[in-house]
């Protein structure tokens, strides 16, 4: 029996539409991140990026548990000398709630060039308006 393996070019993507709203940061980014990667497919394959189009609404609504909202601290820096910046996730809620779920997603993907084009699938919207209404997504649950 032979091992079918499928190319990019034979996939064909759909778009999945998630509400954020009220559910848990870890348990969104880690469906996103498995749609974006395609393993919720009979087709996948690790070396291909045979996954679709995941949207997400309502960013700024996640919930997240614990005292995370205080302790928890993202960093980026500017590449130069003494350039770490540091945001709490509470300052970045308020400021730019995309990047919390992006942050989450980005970090359960693969860590190369394949993840960093499977990362560019992903998009996220602090409220309920997106501008992909004629992909016509599909909603997708949590189950």
């Amino acid at each position: 029996m032979r091992t079918w393996t499928y190319s990019p070019g034979s996939i064909e993507r759909e778009w999945y539409i998630i509400d954020a709203n009220d559910l848990i940061l870890g348990r969104l980014a880690t469906r996103a991140a498995s749609v974006l990667r395609g393993k919720h497919r009979p087709q996948y394959t690790p070396h291909a990026d045979c996954g679709d189009h995941v949207i997400v609404i309502n960013a700024a609504r996640v919930r997240v548990t614990g005292r995370k909202e205080e302790q928890k601290v993202y960093y980026r820096h500017s590449g130069y000398a003494g350039g770490l910046k540091s945001i709490t996730l509470e300052k970045q809620r308020q400021q730019f709630p995309e990047r919390i779920i992006e942050a989450a997603v980005k970090g359960m993907l693969p860590k190369n060039p394949l993840g960093r084009k499977m990362f560019k699938k992903l998009k996220v919207y602090a409220g309920e308006d997106h501008p992909h209404t004629a992909q016509q997504p599909k909603s997708l649950s949590l189950d």
